[in-house]
């Protein structure tokens, strides 16, 4: 069974930077696609960015992009989500999720595409 486990989540004030990290277990990940998603509170998951493994393609959703970068690390199994330039309007809980077989890392990077497994999150709180 795939497992994924986030962290690094925190408190910065505006204009600081994270690095959130989602680690795979149960799987090498081979041939999924690997996303970061995110919630606010009182509003609905949003995506932000995507990656392939298998092909290292990525994708940020235009809004994140110059302040959010994501890479991976294939030995450690670990997929980061580097958060630069924080604003208070990039608080809330950071998800990672698994898809099986997509090859387009912008269908990994929509809420409403099927991934196959979720993290439990890491909260990112940024103050004014």
């Amino acid at each position: 069974e795939v497992q994924l486990v986030e962290s690094g989540g925190g408190l910065v004030r505006t204009g600081g930077s994270l690095r959130l990290s989602c680690v795979v277990s149960g799987s090498t990940f081979d041939g999924y696609g690997i996303g970061w998603f995110r919630q606010a509170p009182g509003k609905e998951r949003e995506g932000v960015s995507c990656i392939i493994k298998k092909t290292g393609d990525t994708y940020v959703a235009p809004s994140m992009r110059g302040r959010f970068t994501i890479s991976s690390d294939n030995a450690k199994n670990t997929v980061y989500l580097q958060l630069n330039s924080l604003k208070p309007e990039d608080t809330g809980i950071y998800y990672c999720a698994a898809a099986q077989g997509v090859m387009v890392p912008y269908y990994c990077s929509d809420p409403a595409y099927g991934m196959d497994y979720w993290g439990k999150g890491t909260l990112v709180t940024v103050s004014a």
